[in-house]
């Protein structure tokens, strides 16, 4: 099996993947499980797109999900994903027959990783939950996983879904990974070195999550965890036309209503400027466990002709909206849990579509986010956020500058095609040294023969 050349991209990384045949055969033999907690979710169209991206690369892909979603707003592309992924009620004739091929076959590896996951968890009420709801799926999942000759399983999160690609692991010996995105790492650490420390390597999305996993798990991880930004696809994400400058500034914020994005600073300080005199409007497209909160905090600040609540929308309408905007922002803040962002997509996506962006100095954000390209404020600081947002009104040829800007630097460093490629090597790698026979779980009898021996 060839490694995947990425040179190509590297060197022209706006190069366009809408043919597998941009990388001939290398990927061709490359099978992935990518495991995700929850699916589809309207608010991760980084797992989807990147799933779209792998394939356009030629890696055959399976999706495999704990919990299947049904969201009210779904993205057109994630319904071919619904129909192919792999979806198991909790408990059934078929995931209890899977357990007993384990347990048939080596009961020893079987107890073992049982009691490791139990054992990893206890203390966290949420992670303990979710080996006891999840394990008996995992199961069926990994006894699938080896009947497809999977090469290399992938999961997205740290938390349950990184757990499963653990069991997937320890039951045969398949390599594993994960991508650590934010509060996966940064607000709880139950058993994160020992996913570290089995997995083949771990993904971080930035520089500042790397660092939170050196702290919990020691600097002898260093050598297994890839910095690799998440990309965006820049040829979908286009630059807006350029158009007069308009008397209305047009504010967007596109974002889940949960603590971390910061929603209440966002209207307070539009209640500043609004006091100030300043002609905008603002709309929220989203939702989330803090939106009537948020509703009601637009109410009681006499915003409702000012603050739009848009709700929930799939990708092509959110494009559309940063197509239209003037400014695009998000007031993160860090949560008492310890939970900050990574480096939020919709930032990238903003700037890709020539958006200077207003946003806060939290998490990773300022390894995307610096002066040439937006403004960076303090957390929980609405009148901040208003200053920032009139600075940018009374400037126009500063946010032309800084849109443009930020599209050159989304291109270079945060670029979908260039992730992908990234990660698709890593797989490929992890595959090549398992297929030499190294890391094997249990080198007497390969996966396939297992599943003749024991069919479930």
């Amino acid at each position: 099996m060839g490694f995947l050349n990425i040179a190509p991209i590297m060197s022209e990384q706006s190069a366009s993947m809408s043919s597998p045949s941009s990388f001939p055969h290398a990927c061709q033999p490359l099978r992935l499980a990518q495991i995700v907690s929850r699916f589809p979710m309207v608010t991760e169209t980084f797992v989807l797109y990147e799933l779209e991206a792998l394939e356009k690369l030629g890696v055959t892909v399976e999706l495999y999900s704990l919990l299947r979603e049904h969201p009210k707003v779904v993205h057109p592309e994630a319904e071919k994903w619904i129909t192919r992924g792999h979806y198991l009620p909790l408990l059934s004739a078929a995931i209890l027959r899977a357990h007993w091929h384990f347990i048939r076959h080596d009961p020893g590896r079987y107890f073992r990783t049982f009691a490791e996951v139990l054992r990893g968890t206890w203390g966290c009420v949420r992670c303990f939950g979710g080996v006891l709801a999840f394990f008996p799926k995992v199961v069926r999942f990994t006894y699938e996983i080896k009947k497809q000759a999977i090469q290399h399983v992938h999961a997205h999160f740290a938390y349950h879904a990184a757990v499963a690609g653990l069991i997937v692991h320890r039951l045969t010996g398949i390599p594993f990974s994960f991508t650590a995105r934010g509060s996966d790492v940064q607000a709880d650490g139950h058993m994160l070195k020992e996913k570290v420390e089995a997995a083949d390597f771990v993904i971080s999305v930035s520089e500042y999550n790397k660092e939170i996993i050196l702290r919990k798990c020691g600097p002898g991880a260093a050598k297994k965890i890839h910095v690799i930004h998440g990309g965006v696809d820049v040829d979908r994400l286009s630059p807006r036309p350029e158009c007069e400058p308009k008397s209305l500034l047009r504010i967007l914020c596109v974002a889940r209503f949960e603590e971390v994005k910061g929603h209440t600073y966002l209207v307070e300080a539009c209640r500043v400027l609004k006091e100030r005199g300043l002609l905008f409007e603002c709309g929220l497209i989203g939702d989330g466990p803090l939106m009537s909160k948020i509703e009601k905090q637009i109410k009681e600040s006499d915003l409702c002709d000012k603050v739009l609540l848009l709700g929930p929308q799939t990708y092509d309408e959110v494009i559309e909206h940063l197509s239209r905007t003037d400014v695009v922002v998000l007031a993160t803040v860090p949560t008492a849990s310890g939970k900050r962002e990574g480096i939020p997509n919709v930032l990238k996506e903003a700037m890709a579509c020539g958006a200077p962006v207003v946003t806060t100095a939290s998490g990773g954000i300022p390894e995307l986010v610096d002066e040439s390209c937006g403004i960076l404020v303090r957390p929980r600081d609405a009148v901040a956020l208003a200053d920032a947002l009139q600075y940018l009104r009374e400037r126009p040829a500063l946010c032309r500058r800084m849109g443009m800007t930020g599209r050159r630097k989304i291109v270079r460093e945060f670029n979908l095609n260039l992730s992908t490629a990234m990660r698709a090597e890593l797989f490929l790698r992890s595959a090549d040294r398992r297929s030499l026979g190294q890391d094997l779980a249990d080198p007497r009898q390969t996966e396939s023969a297992l599943v003749r021996e024991h069919p479930a």
